[in-house]
């Protein structure tokens, strides 16, 4: 009994491992690999749980298909919608129930044509149940739009809630809900009905507390990277394409927006230096300068005369200096008889 728990949740703890680190490669290799882990493990979890694969620990029955494999795809898709988003949840989630459909639906053809293969390879495929894969299919698909909404309504500011018992809670609440939608779905009116569903509440909150931890320090990590940012969306986002509609040309106004004050920037900024050059070109030209009164010439254009204007007006008009007025030892002399400085 020890070594089946042993090998049980070694399994399952590499599982989930696997999983999250395929993962966190999403920004070197993008989400269609990613994609394409959770598609094989939901095809080995269809087919592991038609099989009827199980272990018994001390009274209670761990069903290997959702132990390992259904948790791994939960977690895989847990972790899509709280750092990727809606959209990458939405196909995350049309690929697994697409898968969920398909290997059943293979199987059922193999058997349907049964003598195309031998007695021992027909033997080695578990015969799909109708009513167990229709239940299986719809509470995954179930499972994981709840996820989304009680992820993000937990996380509303005025609850407070921390992010470790916000995801906590989160997996939980999914982990019960399958149990209660799968099991009513599958065994309602069998004489067992209460039984499966009493032992498997029991297991899957087991599977929680192991699976809790590992999720939990993936989005911690997760969580303190550069770039790497959980968004707030509203409630029911995984199924309101408005609000990505929305989100997105809120993103595009800005965007342009910002475009915009930097080119108006830039025009500014092209229009001082063009000013700023025609004046030190201006000033570091030849002046002419009337050999009589001294007055200054200023070009005009062709259909004007050119202008000659006084050393105090050129000043003013041409540069940036301001003039004050005052008198020199000389002129104060020539004038007044005296020197002006000698009277401080």
């Amino acid at each position: 009994m020890i070594a089946d728990l042993i090998v049980l949740f070694a399994g399952a703890m590499l599982f989930y491992g696997l999983v999250l680190l395929m993962h966190s490669f999403r920004h070197r290799f993008g989400l269609p690999y990613f994609y394409a882990l959770l598609g094989g493990l939901t095809a080995v979890m269809s087919w592991v749980t038609d099989a009827g694969i199980r272990t018994e620990i001390a009274g209670v029955t761990f069903m290997v298909g959702s132990t390992v494999f259904y948790t791994a795809v939960l977690l895989g898709v847990f972790v899509v919608y709280v750092f990727d988003g809606p959209r990458a949840t939405r196909v995350s989630i049309s690929i697994v129930a697409g898968v969920s459909v398909l290997v059943p639906l293979i199987a059922f053809l193999i058997h349907s044509n049964a003598h195309l293969i031998s007695n021992a390879g027909l033997a080695a495929i578990p015969v799909p149940s109708l009513r167990t894969n229709a239940a299986s299919v719809l509470t995954t698909v179930m499972d994981l739009l709840f996820l989304a909404v009680v992820w993000e309504v937990l996380g509303k500011p005025g609850l407070r809630i921390r992010l470790g018992l916000r995801a906590f809670l989160t997996l939980l609440g999914v982990m019960m809900l399958d149990v209660l939608l799968f099991n009513t779905g599958a065994f309602l009116g069998s004489d067992r009905y209460l039984s499966i569903m009493s032992g498997t509440f029991i297991s899957r909150f087991i599977i929680c507390i192991f699976a809790f931890p590992i999720l939990f320090f993936y989005i911690s990590r997760q969580n303190r990277l550069k770039g790497v940012i959980i968004d707030k969306r509203p409630v029911l986002a995984i199924l309101m394409e408005v609000d990505r509609v929305r989100e997105e040309l809120s993103m595009a106004r800005r965007e342009i927006q910002r475009r915009k004050e930097l080119e108006r920037d830039k025009e500014e900024l092209i229009t001082r230096l063009q000013k700023t050059l025609a004046r030190v070109q201006h000033l570091e030209g030849l002046l002419p300068v009337c050999s009589g009164c001294k007055k200054i010439r200023i070009d005009s254009s062709d259909a004007e005369p050119d202008r000659w204007v006084s050393m105090e007006d050129y000043i003013q008009t041409e540069t940036t200096v301001q003039i004050s007025h005052g008198l020199c030892p000389d002129c104060a002399m020539r004038l007044y008889g005296r020197s002006l400085d000698s009277e401080n």
